[in-house]
């Protein structure tokens, strides 16, 4: 609702305002803990950019949901515009002015001012800049009311621990969220009960739920405040490993196991696994148990896709996936040296109190004016202060740069200084729109550069927002795997780049990823759950993860 109000108020054209929101609501995303505390301690102007008068406003989100100046500002433009604004290259001046001298309220009027070529008719706009525009369209519409993955766990989790809270144990997402896919269209909740009124009742307390929109013995469906539907099925205990198995699978991964299960004479559905009659209960909870008793290993919540699982479970060689507790350092963490939000040693304690074995802080370089890019005096004065934090902490502060990928494939910083670092990430961070061959002979010249020990977020890609550039990625790989390149999974949730189909593709070919978040401030570290569930997605074990090695097998393998 924060970045709500500045994005509005950037429509109204305050930018004093915009800015005053745009702060207080990277302050409280930043938080490590649940905002409420904070309320009822009096501290909510403790929080970086949060003042007498937006604390206000957030007592008031908190209370009652919503905010009736959100609601008198929403009222000032047509509630269409918002989502215009969602479009790539259309920011707020623009949908402004689109709004103002084409009538355009929505996306479906912009589509059509696009189609009708009157777009390149305005003053500052032409034949591309209305292509892309129209492009962009469809990349917004293509997603839908598809929500980012961590926004969906984020709600569905809470939702499940409020229902824990009511006294029912058996609870857990469902759906493509427990798959972890990258994008969710509805929250999904499943439990085990014997006293399924009490679970619909607990969903609807819900802090969150503001609309009834089914009610159901079994399956209840509200309306959250953000307008996202959540739905709960209620199963008896006795299927609750059944259920979660069937609420969990693709579809095509289902119609297998029934299939398989049919020929071996037995049944399945989401209440068990039956005989042939469908009388006798063979098995029901736990999960792992139907996956068994039909002769198959069982299959992780992530693969269950119909990509080949199913076969390799038949034959016993599902590999053994990476896990949290594999990882042993964050190689992508900005500080406030560039654009990030704390200090090295702030961001170095953070990464210690994970319990990490080593983090590494690769501040941008100096041609990312945007994101405040270190010179070469800067870097190289972080390099000493980084070997000062390990002896003061005990802890490997390794420095490392994001090193711009220019449009010529050269890199940001002159050889005798990427020397200096213990490691490199290259990243493409400007002229997007070259064609599939000029990009990849961009890239390829990075990785030829023998500078480079990453390739940072490969495909640039923005999920809902920006697609990513035209690139052959084969031959990029086929490179990277020659030069010992490693190739990055980004965790920042719009991001989760490299995707899982490519990270499979990696495996396949040899090449070594890292799993890293891209953190700007301490609470993105979390983001490394989002990198992990993508490697896993990808078919990923801890052998294929450079970052799972130990601190002494990772410089070695860095070569430096």
């Amino acid at each position: 609702m924060l970045n709500e109000f500045a994005d509005l108020m950037e429509l109204r054209g305050d930018v004093f305002k915009r800015n005053a929101y745009r702060r207080a609501a990277q302050g409280v995303e930043a938080l490590d803990r649940d905002i409420s505390l904070l309320i009822e301690e009096g501290r909510l102007e403790d929080v970086p950019g949060v003042g007498k008068s937006i604390a206000q406003k957030i007592k008031e989100m908190a209370e009652t949901g919503g905010s009736k100046d959100l609601d008198e500002l929403r009222r000032s433009f047509p509630p269409g515009l918002a989502e215009v604004m969602r479009v790539p290259e259309v920011g707020p001046r623009t949908a402004v002015r689109l709004y103002r001298e084409l009538g355009v309220t929505n996306l479906d009027e912009l589509k059509r001012a696009a189609e009708g070529h009157r777009i390149r008719e305005l003053a500052g706009f032409g034949e591309r800049s209305e292509e892309n525009i129209l492009h962009g369209v469809g990349l917004v519409q293509g997603e839908g009311r598809r929500m980012l993955l961590s926004d969906a766990l984020r709600k569905g989790e809470a939702i499940a621990e409020h229902v824990r809270s009511c006294g029912i144990t058996l609870v857990s997402v469902a759906g493509s969220m427990r798959r972890m896919r990258e994008t969710v269209g509805d929250v999904d909740v499943l439990v085990g009960t014997d006293r399924p009124d009490e679970a619909m009742k607990a969903l609807i307390s819900f802090p969150q739920t503001v609309d009834t929109i089914v009610r159901g013995d079994r399956k209840t469906s509200v309306r959250l405040s953000d307008g996202t539907q959540a739905d709960m099925r209620a199963v008896p205990e006795s299927s609750y490993g059944a259920a979660l198995q069937y609420f969990t699978g693709s579809k095509e991964h289902n119609v297998k196991l029934r299939r398989i299960a049919m020929r071996k004479g037995l049944r399945l559905n989401e209440y068990g696994l039956f005989d042939q009659d469908g009388n006798d209960l063979v098995a029901g909870l736990p999960e792992e148990e139907i996956y068994r008793l039909l002769d198959l290993q069982p299959v992780p919540p992530e693969l269950r896709e119909d990509r080949g699982e199913i076969e390799a479970a038949a034959e016993g060689r599902l590999p053994r996936l990476v896990e949290m507790s594999d990882i042993r350092g964050d190689l992508h963490v900005h500080t406030d040296m560039s654009d990030g939000h704390g200090t090295m040693r702030e961001m170095a304690m953070a990464a210690k109190r994970r319990g990490y074995e080593y983090v590494g802080l690769t501040d941008h370089s100096a041609s990312l004016h945007i994101a405040h890019g270190l010179s070469v005096e800067e870097l190289l004065d972080s390099v000493e202060q980084a070997r000062r934090l390990t002896e003061e902490l005990g802890f490997p502060v390794l420095r490392g740069a994001e090193m711009d990928i220019l449009e010529d494939g050269s890199l940001d910083y002159p050889n005798e200084v990427l020397d200096r670092l213990d490691y490199v990430i290259g990243s493409v961070h400007s002229r997007f729109k070259m064609n599939a061959d000029e990009m990849t002979e961009r890239v390829i010249r990075a990785i030829r550069s023998d500078r480079l020990d990453i390739l940072g977020h490969p495909t640039g890609r923005l999920l809902g927002r920006r697609e990513g550039y035209a690139i052959d990625i084969d031959a990029v790989m086929e490179e990277a795997r020659r030069h010992r390149v490693a190739m990055e999974v980004n965790g920042f949730p719009d991001r989760l780049d490299l995707n899982d189909l490519n990270c499979r593709k990696a495996k396949d070919r040899g090449v070594m990823i890292v799993l890293d978040t891209d953190s700007h401030r301490e609470a993105n570290l979390a983001y490394m759950r989002l990198a992990v569930a993508t490697a896993r997605r990808g078919w990923l074990g801890p052998e294929n993860v450079l970052n799972c090695l130990p601190h002494h097998l990772l410089m070695a393998s860095l070569d430096r």
